[in-house]
């Protein structure tokens, strides 16, 4: 069995985004040699997400406001009194997952239609890791 591990290291212009790293994961699949396997994608940060969607703009924006609705930036969390003020991006990412498993076929990501891997940042502007770890033959 083969094992392949690469880190990305992503870092978005804006404090909240959704940044669509399919092309990303493929291009690791590429580098592994797998062709049957598993591919797991994870956010290695309690404030960003991995999960997997469709690419269209509206809908990343409507996650975004719909998660702003859910889990809104507001003063008073109880997290806010250690110093820290980003309790609602640390709701934001156990609301979208910290990771996903895609299965590779034939040396590519076995989506179904539509299909892609996106990394969602709730707390940006600075350096942040992705895992990429495939397994398989």
């Amino acid at each position: 069995m083969k094992v392949y591990t690469e880190y990305l290291t992503l870092q978005t212009s804006k404090e909240k985004e959704i940044v669509n790293i399919t092309t990303l994961v493929e291009k690791a699949i590429k580098k592994s040699g797998v062709k049957e396997g598993l591919c797991l994608v994870n956010s290695m940060h309690i404030t960003s997400s991995v999960f997997i969607n469709d690419e269209e703009y509206g809908l990343k924006q409507d996650f975004l406001r719909w998660l702003e609705e859910i889990a809104p930036m507001k003063p008073d969390y109880q997290h806010h009194r250690t110093g820290e003020v980003n309790a609602d991006a640390h709701l934001k990412r156990t609301i979208m997952g910290r990771e996903v498993v895609v299965a590779v076929t034939r040396g590519e990501l076995d989506f179904g239609p539509w299909e892609q891997i996106f990394y969602g940042e709730f707390d940006g502007k600075r350096p942040k890791r992705v895992l990429i770890k495939i397994l398989g033959e």
